[in-house]
């Protein structure tokens, strides 16, 4: 959209002390007589622009209007920057030109910092390939408050039809979720986007309504399932023990073992879960934890047999 360039102009010029309209127009991706005339209105809405011509001339803004900028510190503007590219793959690159212009212009005088310095890549190796193009039309439809429709596939496989108003995306670890209503439920509810499908923005809009984002901590589903186990296992799953239960519960066991103190979710999560970590991993109690484990393990290998 014409404004989000305008905003995004404004902000290249405040980072830097003039640049060409040739190179604006390739940044933004059109013609250089758009870029002056975008300009124009820039200049009409208060900012004082300046010109100059020759080998060395460009467009730019008086000094005099630009940000104090030693505000922020290097560090700020690097935890900053952490926190972009962590979702940047959720952004159209025009969308980051303007956001990490903004972002830099704050960076106090002669000091650079590069984007690229500390990346945080959420996206796995193989998977849903049509995410970004998920979240886009997404985000269009919140943007224009346009009611979405789409093909649900619920916990147990069950596909359903879903019209509803969307009011939030969320990225919840390495997950990207949708608040929104559902007006088949009339209620509120969130959508796990890997199990949508057939995603279509209808042409109906919709009348915002009050909206509180529903929690997703887990709290009202984990903390009550929540027992506790332990575990004996190979020193090789140190590291994600401690990432998952904290270095003060994990003991030394002999050779290359270690015991842990493990908060179990006793369902099909918390037992894929433990399975998945392979012969690396046993549980020695609770007893039934074990007895069920061995269950599963046991219908599993007859699926091999």
């Amino acid at each position: 959209m014409k404004i989000d360039r305008l905003v995004s102009i404004i902000m290249v010029l405040l980072n830097c002390e003039k640049m060409s309209a040739t190179k604006l127009a390739n940044m933004f991706e059109v013609s250089p007589r758009t870029i002056y005339r975008d300009i124009e209105v820039i200049e009409k809405a208060g900012i004082p622009i300046f010109t100059t011509t020759g080998s060395e001339g460009g467009i730019g803004i008086l000094s005099e209007f630009k940000l104090d900028k030693n505000f922020f510190t290097r560090s700020d503007i690097q935890t900053i920057l952490m926190g972009l590219s962590s979702v940047s793959t959720a952004l159209s690159s025009k969308e980051m030109i303007g956001t990490l212009e903004k972002v830099k212009n704050l960076l106090p005088e002669k000091q650079v910092i590069e984007a690229n310095q500390i990346t945080i890549d959420l996206t796995t190796w193989m998977g849903n390939k049509s995410l970004l193009s998920l979240i886009e039309q997404i985000k269009q439809s919140l943007k224009e408050s346009h009611l979405l429709q789409f093909s649900y596939c619920n916990n147990n496989g069950v596909i359903s039809n879903r019209k509803v108003e969307p009011y939030q995306l969320v990225l919840k670890e390495t997950h990207w979720y949708l608040q929104a209503y559902c007006l088949e439920k009339q209620d509120f509810r969130i959508f796990k986007l890997f199990r949508i499908s057939n995603l279509v923005i209808n042409t109906t809009s919709f009348i915002p309504r009050a909206f509180s984002p529903k929690s997703l901590d887990g709290g009202e589903w984990i903390n009550h399932k929540l027992i506790p186990i332990k575990l004996l296992v190979d020193a090789s799953l140190y590291e994600k023990m401690m990432e998952i239960c904290g270095e003060e519960q994990i003991k030394p066991f002999g050779e290359n073992k270690f015991l842990v103190n493990f908060m179990f979710i006793p369902d099909d999560y918390g037992y894929n879960m433990l399975l998945g970590f392979g012969p690396k991993c046993e549980c020695v109690g609770p007893i039934e934890i074990r007895a069920e484990l061995i269950n599963r393990i046991e219908e599993l290998a007859l699926c091999y047999r």
